[in-house]
């Protein structure tokens, strides 16, 4: 796979004041349109690094204590997951202009990662290939092209550790523990421990990278930790060489190890999810991205069991189970934490893969996945005019407002993590508020060349700061300079320094 220089992802529009008052939260075939190269470290003049220096010194002497500090680099907020298509299907699906369309809406958004799920493959083997390629080679490789072309950078699905175990490939001692048995699927959980599934899975790898010129990949781990549970359903073919415990997943960390650096070695990125809120639990780097929030329900208890991680987090709080008071309130659970939302976009995603003739569905009382893809099939149906759902984690009906919250504060948020911040997460000692946070309030700095103070209160009733130094709302260029801030109920600011 040939390494590419990709355009980068615009500077966007600043951010701005934002709290929980009467007005909610908010206070093809052509050249492509090159975006605006986001600003590097080695682009800054002498006084652009001079006045970058002067805030993070400003920033270490005044913050005392902190959750977590971090480095930004290399971080792409801007992530989109991408339907392609409904799969299973009765004929696959290939890229049009409509795609064309899509992915220019998408560009302009600030949209710089995207990520289609396992519809880009045959995991069922319907149509020729199988769960570890293409479903439609030739559609594929044009999508592909289709998102370089506008500068953007693509990943897909696979899982090491999730196989069918309909498929003629499948082997039952590479499986430990029980199947995830759901809507089209019967996947077996197959062992990081097993050298044949490790054999089998990595030499898919290469091809997968190299064959289809994409840029990394998504991997939905399929987890089960080896040499633990019930000896009657741990793989026969397990090698346990590690420490397995609650706090280490000794397989799981060589294998993605491995797997991190076939993808770093082809400048690729890899983002992982092991289920619901969790990390892996390793000592070394094995992703780029972590995604949480599949069958999370509630965005408070999403935001404290992930708010730690090591960056960085995309959190997707599943919207096919959760409800929200705002489409907001997920911008003030994920910001103060360096966090932020994945988008679901592409094609309307209509459920109509769970009504394909010839495939065998577990009853809807027993499968959520079954019960909630035809909820959507039906809502389309009867509404083919939309509002759409856009995926597996979205809400029947769709969103209309998904989109437009989604980019609006995405340009809030990129001039905080510009290549280069350094950031200071849930500050607990700080000089630069006068007196003790209120309670339920948490304060996280950003220093670059510009100074911010994400400030949230996740409470249910109003708090009022009083900061040190001036600040204005950030984007808000006629906003005077104060002191004196007050904080609505469960609401977000994003503030300037001024000076």
């Amino acid at each position: 796979m040939k390494r590419r220089t990709f355009l980068g992802m615009g500077a966007a529009a600043a951010a701005v004041s934002v709290s929980g008052s009467a007005r909610g939260l908010e206070g093809g075939g052509q050249r492509p349109v090159a975006a605006a190269a986001p600003p590097v470290l080695a682009s800054y003049s002498a006084e652009e690094q001079r006045r970058r220096l002067q805030n993070i010194a400003h920033a270490r002497q005044h913050v005392r204590r902190a959750m977590r500090k971090h480095l930004v680099t290399s971080y792409l907020p801007g992530q989109c997951c991408y339907n392609l298509g409904e799969y299973p299907s009765v004929k696959p699906w290939e890229p049009d202009d409509g795609d064309e369309r899509e992915l220019d809406r998408l560009r302009d958004h600030g949209i710089r990662l995207i990520q289609v799920h396992e519809e880009w493959n045959d995991s069922q083997r319907r149509f020729g290939s199988h769960k570890l390629a293409a479903l439609n080679p030739a559609g594929f490789r044009r999508f592909v092209d289709m998102v370089h072309r506008r500068g953007m950078r693509l990943i897909v699905y696979v899982s090491s550790g999730y196989f069918d175990r309909k498929d003629p490939d499948f082997r039952p001692e590479w499986a430990a523990g029980p199947d995830l048995r759901e809507i089209y699927f019967q996947y077996a959980h197959c062992s990081p421990a097993s050298p044949g599934w490790r054999a089998y899975f990595l030499k898919h790898l290469a091809p997968i990278l190299d064959d289809y010129g994409i840029d990394g990949l998504y991997n939905d781990l399929g987890y089960v930790q080896p040499g633990t549970g019930d000896p009657a359903t741990q793989s026969r073919d397990e090698v346990v060489a590690f420490d397995e415990s609650p706090t280490h997943d000794g397989a799981l960390e060589d294998l993605l190890g491995m797997i991190h650096a076939e993808v770093n070695r082809r400048g690729g990125i890899v983002k992982v999810h092991i289920g619901g809120p969790r990390a892996p639990a390793t000592d070394v780097k094995v992703y780029d991205y972590l995604w949480v929030g599949e069958a999370g329900e509630n965005g408070d208890l999403l935001r404290e069991a992930t708010k730690n991680h090591a960056p960085y987090v995309v959190p997707c709080l599943d919207m096919s189970r959760a409800k929200i008071d705002r489409e907001d309130d997920l911008y003030l659970h994920a910001i103060p934490y360096m966090q932020f939302p994945l988008l679901l976009a592409g094609r309307p995603f209509t459920g109509e893969r769970a009504v394909i003739p010839g495939i065998e569905y577990p009853p809807e009382d027993k499968c959520f996945w079954t019960r909630h893809c035809r909820a959507i099939w039906k809502q389309y149906q009867a509404h083919p005019d939309g509002p759409h759902s856009y995926g597996w984690w979205d809400s029947v009906p769709g969103r209309p407002e998904a989109r437009p919250t989604h980019q609006r504060w995405l340009s809030r948020y990129l001039p905080l993590v510009e290549e280069g911040t350094w950031a200071w997460l849930e500050v607990a000692d700080s000089d630069l508020w006068t007196g003790p946070l209120p309670d339920k309030v948490v304060a996280s700095v950003f220093a670059n060349r510009q100074s911010y103070l994400v400030l949230a209160n996740y409470g249910t009733t109003p708090a009022e700061l009083h900061t040190a130094d001036p600040y204005v709302p950030v984007g808000d260029g006629q906003a005077q300079p104060k002191k004196d801030w007050k904080l609505e109920a469960r609401s977000l600011q994003l503030l300037q320094r001024v000076g």
